[in-house]
């Protein structure tokens, strides 16, 4: 009597492309097993589990074999079969872990393409063997797309489907979509001016039954005869909505890499935004940049502050202020009789016993930083004049980086040519002598490596060049949108909460005085000109809980301004390394003295200590743009052959000069500077003695 099994069939694709090739598709795979269980196992019961669409490289995403696997391990089937090893498995090192769980089960395992019956025919090394050359495909793969992906993504290229509001075009470049745009735009409008949050969009969207993304790219397919089986819901989500106001697709800029995979199949790991590709100004864009940054205020702020919707009385400072003696947040008070004004938490909670009120009224708070946004304004005409030149100046060396840019591709192809050919040159050598295969592998593997580095040396070329051009663009367009910030700033009566929020971080009140942090940006406006910003401003007589001095502190370049108790106002650029004049003086004559240097120390502006030259030719001088961007280099800087760099205007030309960076940012730099006669020491003495004075002030400064 023959002996019948319960056996299991198992078929897998990866892709349903895959349905008509006859070696990979399913019903191949099941026709086969059929057969052989026909002739090898007559009268046994055979069920079919099929995965499609499911990759080899992991077993937990396909479903039809993990309820399988139960029937396995339940003994509800003696016999698994498959067609091949490659459909169980494309991963040699978890594949043959699960081939002995199942054995250990008591499952008798065939793959009948591989001749191979498991633990009957125990050919281990054989089995090995199989698994590693069915993973090699899959791991090759990966790599190939991986190399292609990065190099599509450098060179600017989409490879995903466009964002909502755009469509690619036969030229593979991106329209803009109107009727989409057009939501966008409200998106944007209803969170900026309106005060919606996301899910109160979402319903306004559904309501009024706008289309979804991805009912829009449906009913897009059909209506030009094509077929979309994607499942389209017409309620909007929260999360889609998230997605528009963070994409900043939608000025311009094209960003990529910023995914990343540890293995094949594992989960998406989100890449620090250093590590993204971005091309900036790629595309036209939907949203203008002063909105988008809006936004991106007003998100940060909500999340701090649990936003929830908009209030009857905006308490426009609120969740910026501080009481700088206890850290509490400051609380409006809003009274019919009394102009608005913030207290302190604690005071407002518990009493004078445990903190001051530390009263500060809204429009004193509107006064100071509408102040010194207008007279920043008044004295930034050659800022402006400046970047407006930057601008028609950018857009000439975007063109030269678009040139150099196709040169260098050009010649990255030109390379892989060479190292194809010289592959190619070696296989043949090694056939016509392999008694020289040791000596001829050594050869060739210089040059290949030689080309190899050329090739990457060029690549990471090319992406500079981009990240360059990308970061002038981003810098000018944020300079230009801040300007436009000021001006709406100044033709309002009063400031509402997106005002504060695109300039100020924080402001702490303390009895005698407020320290206003402004937003990092804000420096990079006041950097770009030669504002002079010292003016005085008086108070008006009800004015009565005026603070006595107002400190305004940003990310960069500080600018603090202060109040005596008449009201005159000051402001003046906060110098970190201007804390330690006294000392950096005295280190300069030391170098002067002992080693015969003329020395000049700076900070980001100007000089504030030398020694060895005329101090009324360098004391307070503001630096020439030349050392400026010298520093920002944060290398040592020793002058090329004729070329000659001063300290500030008319100076004697710099021997060497060195950038202090303290805690990671530029505080200044150290010179050295000389007239026509020789250096009293050696360059390289010289060079040593600068950087060295330049480290020890930027560790004092840590200190």
């Amino acid at each position: 009597m023959t002996e019948t099994y319960a056996i299991a069939g198992y078929a897998r694709i990866s892709v349903d492309l895959e349905l008509d090739r006859d070696n990979t598709s399913i019903e191949n795979q099941k026709d086969i097993i059929e057969d052989y269980v026909k002739q090898r196992f007559p009268g046994s019961s055979l069920t079919f589990y099929e995965d499609r669409d499911r990759s080899g490289y992991t077993f937990e995403q396909r479903e039809q074999y993990q309820e399988m696997r139960r029937g396995l391990m339940a003994h509800r089937y003696d016999i698994l079969i498959v067609k091949d090893f490659s459909r169980f498995s494309r991963r040699n090192s978890r594949g043959l872990v699960e081939l002995e769980d199942l054995r250990d089960a008591g499952v008798r395992i065939i793959s009948v393409s591989d001749g191979i019956d498991f633990p009957n025919d125990d050919d281990w090394l054989k089995i090995q063997f199989q698994f590693l050359i069915n993973e090699m495909p899959v791991t090759d793969t990966s790599k190939k797309i991986k190399a292609v992906i990065k190099r599509r993504q450098a060179d600017g290229k989409w490879i995903c489907a466009a964002p909502f509001g755009y469509r690619v075009n036969k030229k593979s470049e991106f329209e803009i979509v109107p009727e989409s745009a057009a939501v966008v735009k409200k998106i944007f409008e209803l969170y900026n001016e309106e005060g919606y949050g996301y899910k109160k969009i979402a319903k306004y969207l559904t309501d009024h039954a706008i289309p979804t993304p991805r009912m829009t790219e449906k009913m897009r397919a059909e209506a030009e005869g094509g077929e979309n089986r994607q499942i389209a819901k017409r309620e909007w989500s929260l999360i889609t909505v998230q997605e528009i106001l963070d994409n900043d697709f939608y000025i311009g800029t094209l960003r990529q890499g910023k995914y990343t995979r540890a293995k094949i199949n594992g989960k998406d790991v989100k890449k620090d935004e250093a590590d993204h590709i971005v091309i900036e100004d790629h595309h036209p864009a939907i949203i203008d940049y002063k909105t988008f940054a809006e936004t991106q205020e007003l998100r940060k702020h909500r999340s701090k502050t649990n936003y929830r919707g908009v209030k009857k009385h905006e308490n426009v400072y609120a969740g910026f202020l501080r009481c700088g003696d206890c850290g509490a947040p400051m609380f409006c008070r809003n009274r019919p009789n009394l102009a608005p004004a913030y207290l302190c938490g604690t005071y407002f909670r518990l009493g004078r016993a445990h903190c001051s009120a530390h009263t500060i009224r809204a429009d004193k708070l509107d006064a100071i930083v509408k102040t010194y946004i207008a007279r920043l304004i008044d004295t930034s005409s050659a800022m402006l004049e400046s970047l407006e030149r930057e601008e028609k100046v950018g857009k000439i060396d975007e063109r030269n980086a678009d040139v150099t840019i196709s040169k260098l591709t050009e010649t990255i192809a030109g390379l892989r040519e060479e190292l194809k050919a010289t592959k190619r040159q070696r296989i043949r050598d090694i056939m016509k002598h392999p008694e020289q295969e040791e000596v001829l592998d050594e050869t060739y593997d210089e040059l290949e490596n030689e080309v190899q580095s050329k090739i990457e040396g060029l690549t990471n070329q090319i992406e500079l060049i981009q990240q360059s051009r990308s970061d002038n663009i981003r810098i000018r367009r944020t300079a230009k949108t801040l300007t436009e910030v000021f001006r709406d700033i100044l033709c309002k009566d009063s400031l509402d909460k997106r005002d504060v929020g695109m300039i100020v971080d924080t402001i702490v009140v303390y009895k005698d005085h407020v320290e206003i942090k402004l937003k990092p940006d804000v420096d990079a406006i006041l950097r770009a000109g030669d504002a002079d910003t010292s003016m005085s401003v008086l108070p008006t007589e009800e004015d009565k809980i005026a603070p006595i001095g107002v400190d305004v502190i940003s990310d960069g370049d500080p600018l603090e301004i202060y109040t005596d108790r008449e009201g005159e106002v000051i402001f003046k650029k906060y110098s970190p390394i201007g804390e330690l004049a006294q000392f950096a003086g005295q280190y300069a004559e030391t170098l002067s003295k002992t080693c015969g240097l003329s020395v000049v120390i700076c900070d980001r502006d100007a000089v504030i200590a030398c020694a060895g030259v005329p101090k009324r030719d360098y004391a307070d001088r503001k630096l020439t743009a030349e050392v400026e961007r010298i520093v920002e280099n944060r290398q040592l800087y020793v002058p090329a052959g004729g070329e000659t760099v001063s300290v500030v205007e008319g100076g004697q030309p710099v021997g060497c000069l060195m950038p202090i960076i303290t805690e990671g940012d530029i505080a200044g730099c150290v010179a050295s500077v000389r007239g026509e006669e020789k250096s009293p020491v050696a360059p390289d003495v010289e060079a040593k003695l600068v950087q060295t004075a330049a480290l020890f002030l930027g560790k004092q400064l840590e200190s």
